[in-house]
């Protein structure tokens, strides 16, 4: 009998020491809303809404604020730019999506996968995503110059373009971490590359990216991005790169709901999708380069 009380004993113990570990599981769960979308400003964070989750997004940059007055801030400047796009979340951590650009009548192709969430006691430390990006220049051919370029010193081909010089892709890894209830941080870096360049550009830029938030009241927050294209003499095709694209920089204001994000900024690319930015942003913030812009987020859940 005794020792049917023994095992007894030790049993229960196992048990409980199991249902604790269970329990402590239960309760490492992933860190709520480290960001409160998907986008922030223009570029990406680790957050993808739930599944069965329709998405539907507006982006407007306004031209640069450089005539003050004159033209209201840049209200009324040439230059401005916009993006419409729907996204959608078949399955749990997974997004695709499809956009139409003005700017070069960029139509892109979209896909997210968060692979690690942060977890309330830190078993995760942080959150980790990757994004890509593929976008297809809908213009005339007559709008693309000199045609295609085989070589940074070569000749121009006559003007003949096929669907793959219009190809341009983005692909991109970000870590984010939210560090208390009112500031969230990531970083990331990038690959951006185009099939057909003009004969003063590259094919390839590699980019850094920092952003982040800061909460000011429960549905409001200060926003920030930087994105800094490198010059990595192992891929440059020129040099000097005096057409090397500008880091863009952009801060501004966020105001939310459950089913909608609103942002607010002023920033210097006036590229939308993430490879138009990180090639072809020639705004300087150091030299009046800031445009005011804003994003919109709509959600319908199914």
């Amino acid at each position: 009998m005794k020792k049917y009380i023994i095992l007894l004993v030790i049993f229960a113990y196992a048990m409980q020491l199991f249902a604790q570990e269970e329990t402590e599981k239960v309760k490492d769960t992933p860190v709520s809303n480290p960001f409160e979308s998907g986008i922030l400003i223009d570029a990406q964070t680790t957050v993808i809404p739930d599944a069965k989750t329709l998405e539907f997004l507006i982006q407007h940059k306004f031209g640069t604020m450089d005539n003050g007055r004159s033209d209201l801030w840049g209200l009324y400047a040439p230059g401005a730019n916009v993006r419409l796009a729907l996204n959608y979340t078949p399955v749990k951590n997974f997004q695709v999506g499809i956009g139409q650009t003005k700017k070069n009548m960029y139509t892109d192709l979209n896909a997210k996968w968060t692979i690690f969430h942060q977890t309330e006691k830190n078993k995760v430390p942080v959150s980790v995503a990757l994004y890509g990006v593929v976008a297809v220049d809908g213009r005339n051919v007559d709008q693309f110059g000199t045609g295609k370029v085989v070589d940074t010193q070569g000749e121009a081909l006559p003007t003949y373009i096929d669907l793959n010089d219009r190809l341009s892709y983005f692909s991109q890894i970000i870590i984010g971490r939210k560090f208390c209830d009112w500031f969230s941080l990531q970083a990331g870096a990038s690959f951006t590359h185009y099939n057909m360049v003009t004969m003063d550009s590259n094919h390839d830029v590699v980019g850094i990216h920092v952003n982040g938030r800061v909460k000011f009241s429960p549905q409001g927050s200060f926003i920030f991005n930087y994105d800094h294209p490198l010059e990595i003499e192992s891929i440059t095709e020129q040099s000097p790169w005096d057409t090397k694209a500008k880091p863009n920089l952009a801060f501004g204001v966020e105001i939310f709901t459950f089913t909608h994000a609103f942002q607010i900024y002023v920033g210097t690319a006036d590229g939308i999708i993430p490879q138009d930015a990180m090639m072809n942003n020639q705004n300087d913030w150091k030299n009046k380069g800031l445009a005011l812009g804003f994003t919109i987020t709509r959600l319908w859940m199914f």
